[in-house]
């Protein structure tokens, strides 16, 4: 095929497809925030402190990632190296938003809705549901069956108990 040709070329290993992004992002998110609210729950730390770590944190990872891509895709002839890194940090967006329950749940416990520790617990189980949900979800979008896609989401949930169980034993 010619260089001429109206196929477009798109560079391998990016992750053009938004519905690809956003099940990565939402897996992603989840299992960081999971690590990020099981490493919570001191006596004495400030959840709305904890809830700006969290929520900064996952900014972090969202833009790391998506520079690491950008990076990782880079040409010799790429002269919008700058453009592209912007850019690709910006399709991060959806790992940023799955930990958005945590932030929440630790800002209700810095509105004194509950303890530090109940937050921490409310995060963990809305995450492992999240998982659960991630995964049936990215199994029926690859054309999975329901049972199939059951079985994904119960292997994403294992992630999230291995979590819970890592903040119970490490407590």
């Amino acid at each position: 095929m010619s260089e001429s040709s109206s196929v477009p070329v798109q560079r391998p290993g990016r992750r053009a497809q938004p519905l690809q992004r956003l099940l990565f992002g939402g897996v992603y998110g989840s299992v960081l925030a999971s690590a990020l609210a099981g490493a919570l729950g001191h006596e004495g730390s400030d959840p709305g402190y904890d809830a700006a770590w969290v929520a900064l944190s996952a900014v972090a990872s969202a833009a790391a990632h998506g520079y690491a891509h950008s990076i990782a895709h880079m040409t010799e002839d790429d002269t919008r190296v700058a453009l592209s890194a912007v850019r690709s940090m910006f399709t991060e967006w959806p790992l940023v938003l799955a930990v958005l329950p945590t932030v929440a749940a630790l800002l209700g416990a810095s509105a004194g809705w509950w303890s530090e520790n109940g937050a921490v617990e409310v995060a963990l189980a809305i995450n492992m549901v999240a998982l659960f949900g991630w995964g049936v979800w990215a199994a029926r979008v690859a054309r999975r069956g329901w049972w199939a896609s059951m079985r994904v989401g119960g292997v994403d949930v294992l992630i999230g108990l291995f979590i819970v169980i890592a903040n119970v034993v490490s407590k």
